[in-house]
């Protein structure tokens, strides 16, 4: 969404003041979005059907129907929030370093640190890369294919 709306709310880096609210929304929302996604799962029921919840300290808080599957296996973890703010920063850097937004909010940073900006994606993209190998997600949150009520997750620990 972000790739899509960003060009045209920047007005393609030529930046009004309603522009560059529009932008920091989105990108506020967008960001909001990846943390908020780390903290879902599904699961399906008796009949098959995927059901979505949030994940808290007791279990998935999960729609209506979870009769027939145990939710207390979905208890949130210390990984859930590790990945939530990698995810965070990971779209930090891609949105704010992105053209048209380092165009319409810091114009003479593009000039000044063009190293910066080639450097810093990649950068952060290995370190995250290596902190979600040690963090593994095994959430099948909104977004991402579900797995049976018999492929939950183990959870029993709070390393990952």
């Amino acid at each position: 969404m972000f790739q899509f709306l960003n060009p045209v709310l920047t007005n393609y880096g030529h930046c009004s003041p309603v522009n560059k609210v529009l932008t920091s929304i989105l990108i506020a929302l967008c960001g909001f979005s990846c943390a908020f996604s780390c903290f879902t799962d599904s699961y399906k029921d008796g009949d098959g059907m995927v059901h979505y919840g949030i994940t808290t300290v007791n279990g998935l808080w999960p729609s209506s129907g979870s009769d027939s599957v145990e939710l207390s296996k979905y208890k949130l973890r210390v990984g859930d929030f590790v990945h939530a703010f990698f995810s965070v920063i990971v779209f930090a850097v891609l949105s704010l370093l992105d053209s048209n937004t380092v165009q319409c909010f810091y114009p003479s940073f593009e000039s000044t640190e063009k190293v910066l900006l080639m450097a810093l994606p990649p950068v952060i993209g290995a370190i995250s890369g290596s902190v979600f190998l040690v963090f593994p997600n095994t959430r099948h949150g909104i977004g991402y294919p579900s797995t049976s009520s018999s492929d939950a997750p183990d959870n029993s620990s709070d390393d990952n």
